[in-house]
């Protein structure tokens, strides 16, 4: 069974890649073949061709928002929140097989596939905002960070804060961070438009975003701000769906996209937004901006708790991104001390699992530990993402404790005046000099980690075993996760050509095993192993089995992570099934899928006659007994070949 899936998130940073990896995870412990397009940040990456839809048998689509669907006509196809990618991947994938799913019909009227896509979706209103948050975040990034540069290299301080000379060379990159910051409403409303109705929505929508942020046009000194592009957005979106809808003479069909459907929206939208809405927009909100701004004591802290918690509790998801919008409108208000506990919470989350990772190692397994440090990295740079692998994992103690972290920065940094004059968060706004106060930003950040870090690291139990990380395509069946190591009293054999393989230690023997590998790169670590086969006439020709070996690290990598590496050829110079295994102490880099130097290497070398027998028996073997975290630890720390050997005598 073939399945396919496409995953996507509005940012493209980090839900777009876990929901991938998880469903390749998944699909390799299910034994499934899959392959996986992502819609990131920098493109289209993995496409899939049309053979690969040809042969499908299924196709998974995790993603909040818009993927085109019309290449899976007539495939049985699941359309999902990206969270669902990420948390629930088997169970996607088991509808596929079960043959729970509807075929996709493909091509239809646009009107008609909107309304599909409703049904086919919880929430599509959540879709649509993100798909405009998606387009609208590189405007206010660039532009919040060239005014964070600029004044920070030319600012000087003045009696009002920090300002850059009119006459200074600094002012002109100031005023390019403005021009990108003001792209902010009307590149949100243009692009939630052109979820709703396609390209059609996209003018409508960026005149009708451009109007809600000026005041002027409905008399106003304050525009309608977010809330106001939120509101032109929908509504080009829609006035342009219903004009869709008429019917016209085909003679004007063919310039309706072009001329009649966006000049009459926009009409529309225009003028509702300069004589009905704007006004009465904008004066909430001015009002909810001069709330904020006198938000002092009690209020402004349960202010700083609601925006802590909103920013942790699905790291990067609705929540999350309906408070950073806030504290974004804010920033074009003037209004820089919401941002500022915003920045803070921001970084949180994958700063606090980080360092739990670091401080209390027993916790965690060792790809989760690997994952600290990346963790750790997407902390630094304010993505709260850097988090979700550990949520996704153990939920139920890992998101209180973001959350309290959070909360705990968020309030700290509220009462001490925190400010942040960029749309971003973590310490890298802080360098850059877009912070005020940044001593206080930073015992905030300091104190939300904490606090993260040593409650969830009390919450945890210490882990005795681990599951395989997946991402990759190494073909090792992921059986019984949970098995533990239990002491076996088989007797030393040697391995017999043709003999039915029950254990490991039938086909492996002292003079197979290498407890202190010199290698330092793969290729020479390989050589070493392969040399131990030869010199026990495993081999009849060491350099074509070598090929062997290669050709199949060529296909993708056999470092499975968590120390291991398992390399493995099937070749005609191979004259009877045998492992041997060698210990890298130090580690060599196999480009394991996360990130660790292997370790612990076995080297199978199976008969090109029976690979399709012994070879699934030996993986199963290696796989069930190597996700046991206590074995592993003493298979490393074993002293002498004939102490590996006796650990290696329980794998069967």
């Amino acid at each position: 069974m073939k399945v396919l899936a496409v995953t996507a998130c509005p940012v493209g940073i980090a839900h777009t890649y876990m929901a991938a990896e998880n469903l390749q995870k998944a699909a390799d412990e299910m034994g499934i073949e899959i392959k996986v397009e992502t819609q990131g940040s920098i493109g289209v990456e993995n496409a899939l061709t049309e053979q690969d839809i040809a042969e499908a048998d299924g196709i998974i689509i995790a993603s909040d928002k818009e993927v085109s669907k019309e290449r899976f006509g007539g495939k049985p196809l699941i359309v999902v929140g990206v969270q669902e990618g990420i948390r629930q991947p088997k169970e996607l994938i088991q509808r596929i097989m079960d043959g729970n799913v509807s075929v996709y019909k493909g091509a239809m009227p646009s009107a008609d596939a909107v309304k599909k896509q409703k049904k086919d979706k919880e929430n599509p209103v959540y879709r649509h905002l993100m798909n405009g948050v998606s387009y609208m975040i590189p405007f206010i990034v660039i532009g919040g960070l060239l005014i964070a540069i600029a004044l920070a290299v030319g600012g000087e301080q003045t009696p009002g804060g920090l300002s850059i000379p009119d006459d200074s060379f600094w002012k002109q990159i100031e005023s390019l961070g403005a021009a990108s910051f003001s792209f902010m409403v009307p590149i949100l409303a243009g692009f939630i438009a052109v979820s709703i109705a396609d390209r059609p929505g996209l003018a409508p929508g960026l005149i009708g975003g451009y109007i809600a942020a000026n005041g002027s046009f409905y008399g106003s000194e304050a525009g309608a701000g977010f809330i106001g592009g939120i509101i032109a957005g929908f509504l080009a979106g829609y006035v342009v769906l219903g004009i869709k809808k008429l019917k016209v003479p085909q003679a004007i069909q063919p310039v309706m996209p072009i001329i009649f459907i966006p000049v009459i929206a926009s009409l529309i939208v225009g003028l509702l937004f300069i004589f009905i809405i704007g006004a009465p927009v904008a004066g909430i909100f001015e009002g909810l901006t001069q709330w904020l701004e006198g938000m002092q004591g009690t209020s402004s802290i349960v202010l700083a708790l609601i925006l802590g918690a909103m920013i942790a509790v699905d790291m990067g998801g609705p929540f999350n991104k309906v408070a950073f919008l806030f504290g974004a409108a804010m920033i074009a208000e003037g209004n820089y001390e919401i941002m500022g506990p915003i920045a803070v919470a921001i970084c949180i989350p994958p700063l606090g699992m980080g360092l739990a990772t670091f401080i209390n190692k027993k916790k965690y397994q060792q790809a989760e530990r690997e994952t600290g440090k990346a963790s750790f990295t997407m902390g630094l740079f304010g993505i709260t993402e850097g988090a979700i692998p550990f949520a996704a994992q153990d939920p139920l103690r890992v998101i209180p404790s973001i959350v309290v972290g959070s909360m705990t920065g968020s309030v700290i940094a509220m009462i001490s005046n925190v400010g942040d004059r960029v749309a971003h968060g973590g310490p890298i706004v802080a360098v850059l000099g877009a912070v005020n106060n940044v001593l206080m930003f930073f015992i905030a950040a300091a104190i939300g980690i904490i606090v993260t870090a040593f409650m969830v690291n009390a919450l945890k139990k210490d882990v005795s075993s681990v599951a395989i990380s997946g991402g990759g395509s190494v073909d090792i069946p992921a059986e019984n996760p949970v098995a533990k190591h239990k002491a076996s009293n088989h007797t030393e054999e040697a391995p017999k050509e043709g003999q039915s393989i029950t254990k490991l230690t039938d086909i492996t023997t002292p003079e197979l095993i290498d407890i202190d590998l010199e290698g330092e790169t793969r290729d020479a670590v390989i050589d070493e192993l392969i040399q131990k086969l030869d010199e026990n006439h495993i081999l009849s020709s060491s350099g074509e089995f070598k090929q062997a070996i290669i050709n199949r690290e060529k296909e993708s990598t056999t470092g499975l992570g968590m120390s291991i590496a398992i390399p493995h050829g099937k070749s005609e110079a191979v004259t009877k099934p045998a492992v041997v295994f060698g210990i890298k102490r130090d580690g060599v880099d196999w480009n394991s899928m996360d990130g660790s130097d292997a370790k612990l290497i076995f080297m199978i070398a199976v008969p090109k006659e029976r690979e399709g027998d012994d070879h699934l028996k030996i993986l199963q073997m290696l796989s069930r007994k190597l996700m046991d975290a206590s074995f592993r630890e003493e298979l490393l720390l074993s002293k002498s070949k004939d102490q590996a050997y006796e650990l290696l005598k329980t794998i069967e």
